[in-house]
């Protein structure tokens, strides 16, 4: 084995080992913390300077999406005018290996000042930040994987693990759906498939594919071709959906005659097809295709006249389909 294969398992063994030491300390001050998180009127501040800023903005990003209003807030920037951003019905949460860095030991009698509450995400139980803090969460680490023991590596990875537990405790605990989580996505494609309604996506109007039972199947296949859908509404006398033509009907009735001539759309369509209402949400509606092994539904009202009708090809092409993903 090579010394960078040797190198990189040692790596991911340090810093699993820190994420598993973290578990036992999953105790009384993690709900605390909860409990504090969950009570605030205002939002979560996080600040944490250099590395475990960026930690400190990816558990802003994550509780933002789950639910938690959270700001970051620059320890730098807050000690020349940022700190106006904090507010007395806030929660802060200071991320620190070290506990004892000049930029959030500034902060701390601000906070003091302002009767903003303080959770420390720490490396350094013993620091003055351990100490003035009203709670503390232990994330510290027995070694970096920096061979150096320099590099802030498997703490930074332990602070934000802790933070991902505080950012799902607090989900739960705020009961927060699928649905919800949607709500802060619509562009993603979990957004889609939880918001996005047929009624978005299907075709209507001079669009649909419709002909009566009595035409022709020459008028049929017309109509048909000309809309672009692989297949047609039949409706009866008084506009009710009574069944569809589509490609594959056309394509079975010529493997067994060519002799069509005479035939008319009531001779030739399938009776009794799959029908969704306009405010079916997209995905289920594929899931209907795909359980039926069909690429169109069509789109009734309460009298079960036609309205619309929504292709699989239009739901894959809005990013609604098996192996989409969230952004």
């Amino acid at each position: 084995m090579s010394n960078s294969q040797d190198h990189g398992k040692r790596v991911v063994r340090i810093e699993a080992a820190a994420v598993a030491a973290l578990e036992p300390r999953i105790g009384a001050e993690f709900v605390r913390a909860v409990d504090l998180l969950a009570g605030a009127v205002g939002r979560v501040v996080v600040t944490g300077m250099g590395k475990s800023g960026i930690i400190a903005r990816k558990i802003v990003a994550t509780m933002n999406s789950t639910g938690t209003p959270a700001i970051f807030l620059h320890p730098g920037d807050a000690v020349h005018g940022d700190l106006g951003t904090v507010q007395k019905n806030d929660v802060v949460i200071c991320i620190s290996k070290s506990g004892d860095s000049d930029e959030i030991r500034h902060l701390l009698p601000v906070f003091r000042k302002l009767g903003v509450p303080v959770i420390a995400l720490i490396g350094n139980l013993r620091s003055e930040l351990a100490q003035k803090s009203d709670i503390v969460l232990d994330a510290s680490v027995v070694e970096e994987a920096c061979p150096h023991d320099l590099a802030p590596t498997a703490s930074t990875t332990a602070a934000l693990v802790m933070g991902d537990a505080l950012a799902v405790a607090l989900l739960q605990r705020r009961h927060f759906t699928k649905e919800d989580f949607a709500m802060f996505h619509p562009g993603g494609n979990l957004g889609k498939q939880l918001l996005l309604e047929v009624d978005q996506l299907m075709v209507s109007g001079d669009a649909l594919p419709v002909v009566r039972e009595e035409v022709s199947l020459s008028d049929a296949i017309v109509e048909m071709t000309s809309k672009r859908l692989g297949a047609t509404c039949v409706v009866d006398a008084g506009g009710a959906l009574t069944g569809i033509i589509t490609d594959g009907d056309l394509r079975r009735l010529l493997q067994r005659t060519t002799t069509v001539g005479q035939m008319r759309a009531m001779d030739v369509m399938s009776r009794n097809p799959k029908t969704v209402q306009r405010t079916i949400l997209a995905a289920t509606a594929l899931e209907q295709m795909e359980h039926y092994k069909i690429t169109q539904l069509i789109v009734t009202n309460d009298e079960h006249h036609p309205v619309g009708m929504v292709h699989l090809h239009d739901l894959v092409k809005a990013g609604i389909g098996p192996g989409q993903t969230t952004s």
